[in-house]
């Protein structure tokens, strides 16, 4: 994967591989077609997700591609244009949870995801190439098996909806891959649109699309990817997501979605006092999306930076999910012009966005890669998105 295609100053990503020319260069054969799903940066909405709550997330300018061929016999071959890895090739039968390693897992995951809902999947020549920064919480691997599971989509002729294609892609995840992530990057990916941001209900998956457009408003949306990798199928999002439920089992209650910031006081005095913060930050984290949407709806982006700081203090003290690299992001970026930051994505490193106007935007870059030379942190590197279109086919 082209993780790493941004120049130094974070502006724009290099030139893309030709993938057609790539594809028949390392298979023999011309691929059947290309296929893209974008990243994703989620505006507001941390951890709520599997809480059967409210996120509000975009799909983004960086995407992941996949070139893909049908084969006629059930060997699965994979490349990445990244590094020199080389081919990996099994077979459809041998698919089992835990056997897959590194990038593969993800493309490997969906196929054996559509194969569990019945859908008879072909062998397979894939070649994946990215720009979508690697570890950054900006939903690199979600994007892969959005591009992934649109091509078996279309090449299998299953007829799968948006929603069918997100749960898919979330077996995928939980089961195949062993990380247990929600819907809202998958949802994001495969239902983005340019200049909106998808207001998502994960209780029942009703999106709607809500208007986000920061040049109007005079402003940029920053993405600081602080180069603190994260995962999540480490510790730290089990045990959150663990806290969440049993929280939602004490005060007796489906999911936490249906604890409102009224019914916080009583709960104080039903959970721990770890809990108890696991619980206050979904709660107050999904009231935050509501007024961001109805902000957006009126008065638009310039409106929406203290939720953003409330967002950011929230995870940080409540849900403490964020890190040194992130809050110095944060606080660097709100110290130098932005209107809102916060840390983006399920935490433990990654990136922080910052809602900066255009006249500040490089005051706020300079000021924080400053101040992580100070603090002897690696290099930021610190790039702008839009909201852009969802998955599809381009060639």
């Amino acid at each position: 994967m082209n993780i790493q295609e941004q120049d130094q100053a974070g502006t724009a990503p290099a030139a893309r591989v030709d993938l057609d020319a790539r594809f028949e260069q390392e298979f023999g054969s011309a691929p059947d077609g290309v296929w893209q799903a974008p990243g994703r940066v989620n505006l507001i909405g941390e951890h709520t997700d599997y809480n059967e709550g409210f996120v509000l997330p975009f799909a983004i300018d960086r995407t992941a591609r996949v070139a893909v061929a049908v084969r006629r016999d059930d060997t699965v071959r994979l490349l990445s244009t990244y590094g020199d890895q080389g081919v990996v090739s099994t077979t459809i039968g041998s698919l089992q949870p835990g056997t897959a390693k590194g990038w593969t897992k993800y493309p490997l995951g969906v196929v054996w995801a559509l194969r569990e809902k019945g859908i008879e999947v072909p062998g397979l020549d894939l070649l994946l190439d990215s720009n979508v920064p690697l570890g950054a919480g900006l939903s690199s691997s979600h994007a892969i098996e959005c591009a992934v599971i649109t091509a078996l989509n279309d090449l299998t002729g299953a007829g799968l909806a948006a929603q069918d294609m997100v749960l898919a892609t979330q077996r995928a995840e939980n089961d195949f891959v062993g990380a247990p992530t929600g819907i809202m990057d998958q949802s994001a990916s495969l239902r983005g649109s340019e200049g909106h941001a998808v207001f998502l209900d994960c209780r029942d998956q009703t999106a709607s699309l809500v208007p986000f457009e920061t040049g109007p408003a005079g402003l940029v949306l920053l993405v600081i990817d602080t180069k603190v990798s994260h995962s999540h199928s480490d510790g730290g999002y089990a045990s959150r997501r663990a806290s969440c439920e049993l929280g939602a089992e004490v005060l007796g209650v489906k999911a936490l979605r249906d604890v409102q910031v009224g019914d916080l006081e009583e709960a104080s005095g039903l959970l721990d006092e770890v809990t108890f913060r696991r619980v206050r930050h979904v709660v107050t984290e999904n009231d935050r999306v509501l007024q961001t949407v109805e902000l957006l709806g009126g008065p638009g982006p310039s409106a929406i930076g203290p939720l953003l700081d409330a967002s950011h203090a929230s995870m940080r003290d409540d849900f403490e999910i964020s890190c040194p690299e992130l809050d110095l992001a944060v606080d660097t970026s709100r110290a130098n012009g932005a209107i809102g930051a916060r840390m983006t994505g399920g935490g433990f490193g990654g990136a922080a966005i910052a809602l900066t106007p255009v006249d500040a935007e490089q005051k706020v870059r300079d000021a924080v890669v400053k101040a992580f030379a100070d603090a002897g942190f690696t290099a930021p590197e610190i790039f702008t998105v839009t909201p852009a279109a969802g998955a599809m086919r381009i060639a």
